[in-house]
Order: structure tokens, then sequence, then C-alpha cells
């Protein structure tokens, strides 16, 4: 009897080593790639905030008097101002002292140019690539490696945190004891390996649901696990199990830039041709505006597709989450 329970007990502590093992070299490895996510996400966080600082003079207009111009005229000022640019898209917000950002494309290269809405001037133009905030996504899902290899890396981090999160769970279970410190409260008093130790595994502990949800939320938008995930909870092939399913080559995610995760892979409606006069951008604009529709409205040209779309239920930047997107699509 006696030598059955120091065989488990070898055995136990045998396992226990093992786990402690792959936490401590999971750890090794890929802590710093989470610090690099936990930083870069961090930032990107306070996008408006900081790009609302850094390019203040593009996003603010210099002159609010009088009555804005029509949107069509704000085109034809940058098409004047940018003779050989493609317009891709128009961002327009409700404040109205912000300028209008029209997404332009010359030689292959994306920017962003700021409408006056009052007067019509091109108060600057910024390189896409070159954005504070495109510089941190980028750092966030690719770690500045631009293809596949970086959102890999950063899909393969996130999944061994789980294990991290996991193996760490097991070395903190409390193994004989009964006090609270050191398991749920840190020893303070204590010195040495034993104060790091209560430092590292109790914040750990409390903070290991809250990590794991951020981790859960992070992996849908990865390169391997994203798509799976997408096609069970946004769409679903047994959705339209009954009667004549709907086809189109075209997805959301396609001629809009900025759309809700659930809504990338929703196909666009189509419709047939006819004799209708295509909507222009303030025709479209007064549409949403008769529907007290808020936030930003953004129009889009691709591939001889017009798109104009707004989020719908959308008054703060905490009910983001809970936007609908509403679009009215013209081909031609």
């Amino acid at each position: 009897m006696g030598k059955q329970q120091i065989s488990k007990k070898s055995d136990a502590a045998s396992f226990y080593q093992v786990v402690w093992r792959w936490h401590f070299y999971a750890g090794i490895i890929f802590a710093p790639f989470l610090f690099i996510l936990a930083f870069s996400g961090g930032v990107y966080l306070f996008k408006p905030q900081i790009e609302s600082y850094l390019y203040q003079d593009m996003l603010v207009a210099a002159t609010t008097e009088g009555v804005p111009l029509s949107y069509s005229s704000q085109v034809e000022s940058v098409l004047e101002s940018y003779p050989n640019a493609t317009i891709s898209s128009v961002v327009i917000d409700d404040d109205p002292s912000r300028t209008t950002e029209f997404v332009v494309s010359e030689d292959g290269v994306g920017s962003s140019v700021f409408v006056n809405p009052y007067t019509g001037d091109i108060q600057g133009k910024l390189n896409n690539e070159a954005k504070f905030s495109e510089v941190f996504k980028k750092i966030h899902s690719e770690l500045l490696i631009a293809g596949t290899i970086g959102n890999r890396i950063v899909e393969l981090a996130a999944c061994w945190a789980v294990i991290l999160l996991v193996t760490g769970l097991y070395i903190w279970w409390p193994r004989n004891r009964r006090s609270i410190w050191g398991t749920i409260l840190p020893r303070f008093s204590k010195k040495g390996r034993v104060f790091w130790r209560d430092l590292h595994a109790v914040p750990a502990f409390w903070l290991s649901a809250f990590i794991l949800v951020l981790i859960a939320t992070g992996l849908p938008w990865s390169g391997v696990l994203g798509p799976q995930i997408q096609n069970v909870a946004a769409t679903p092939q047994y959705a339209y199990s009954f009667g004549e399913k709907p086809e189109s080559i075209t997805l959301t995610k396609d001629v809009v830039d900025e759309v809700p995760w659930a809504n990338e892979n929703v196909a666009v409606p189509s419709s047939q041709q006819s004799n209708y006069i295509p909507l222009t951008i303030d025709e479209t604009v007064g549409i949403f505006n008769e529907h007290s529709l808020s936030c930003h409205i953004r129009y889009q040209c691709r591939r001889g597709i017009m798109v104009y779309t707004r989020p719908h239920i959308c008054n703060s930047p905490l009910t983001w989450p809970l936007c609908t997107w509403i679009s009215i699509v013209v081909r031609f």
C-alpha cells in the first residue's frame, strides 16, 4: 500500500514537472509576441483620439462659415486637384466641423484627401499606409510583416496563450493548501522566489477569464480559425436548406472597407438592369438623413459597383458592436 501511494505521488510529481516545462517554454517563446499584441491592440483602441490629435489640421475644417457645398462639388474639387486619381470611397462625418475624407488611388498608391466642405479647399493628403492606425493595425495583425507569415505567427501566439493559461492554472491549483495567501492573495511579506511566484500566479488567476475572452474574440479575425468560425457563426451552409439558394460572386467585404465581422461574407444583393437613373451621393445622403440614421456614411465605387452604406443603431462607441449596416447598391 505504501509503495502504491509513493508511486502515485511520483507520477503526479512527474506530470507536474511536464506541465511546468510546457508552461515555461511556451512563455519564453510566445510571451514577446503577446506583449507586442497587447501593446499594439491597446494603442489601436484609442485610434480616434490619437488620430484626431495627430491629423487635426486635416480632419478639422479651417473655415465653418456659410452653407456646406454639395458632395458632388467636393468630388469635382478632388478630381481637379488630382486629375489622375480615382475616388474609391468617401467618408462623411456627422460633425459639421470635420472635413470630408475622400479615399483615392493614384498610381497604385492609396491616399486620403481631406476637403473643407464649406470652401472646397484641399486641407491635406495622407498616405493610407502611413496612417498611425494602419501601422499599429499591421503590427497587431501581421507583426508589421506583410503577408501570411506574420498573420500565422500572431494566430499561433494567440493559440499558445490558451495553453499558457491552462498549464498556468494547473500549476497554480492549490494542493493541500487551505490558506488564501499565495492562492487568491499574494504573500507580500515573503521575499525572493515565493514573492515573485505569487506576484505572477495570483494576478494571472484573477485575469485568466478576461484573457481567455480577449483571445476568443480575436481569433475570428485570424487566417486559419477565422474563416471556420465565420462559416458556423455568420453564414452557415445549412441556413438556406429550403428553397432556392441565392448565389453571388460579390461579398460585402469586397465593396465595403469598414464592415462588421459578421457581415463580411454576406452576399451583396444583385438587381436587374433597368432604365432608372443611378443615385448620386447627395441623393443618397438625403435618403439616409430622412431615416434619421446616425454615424458615418461611406460611399464606395469598385469594379462598376456603387455602394452607399451606413451603420444603424450606433449612437456611441459603446454600442458599436450592436450596429447593423444598411446599404444601397447600384450597379452600372
